[in-house]
């Protein structure tokens, strides 16, 4: 039997969202170990002058504890 743990990160990008969600799994995986999964839980934008300049997601990231 294992336990997971839940914790919520946001990341940006000045791509996408996939690229959001990326650059947030692997800085996550950089100090949390045994990454199993996510749930973007929301995204948004930032506009500037009209139009996208960024994009954000927030979610929940699940890991098992040792």
């Amino acid at each position: 039997m294992s336990t997971a743990k839940i914790i919520e990160i946001s990341a940006t990008s000045p791509k996408s969202f996939e690229d959001a969600i990326n650059e947030g799994i692997e800085k996550a995986s950089k100090s949390v170990e045994g990454i199993k999964g996510a749930w973007i839980s929301e995204q948004k934008v930032q506009v500037e002058n009209g139009k996208v300049s960024g994009y954000r997601v927030d979610m929940r990231v699940t890991f098992v504890l040792n």
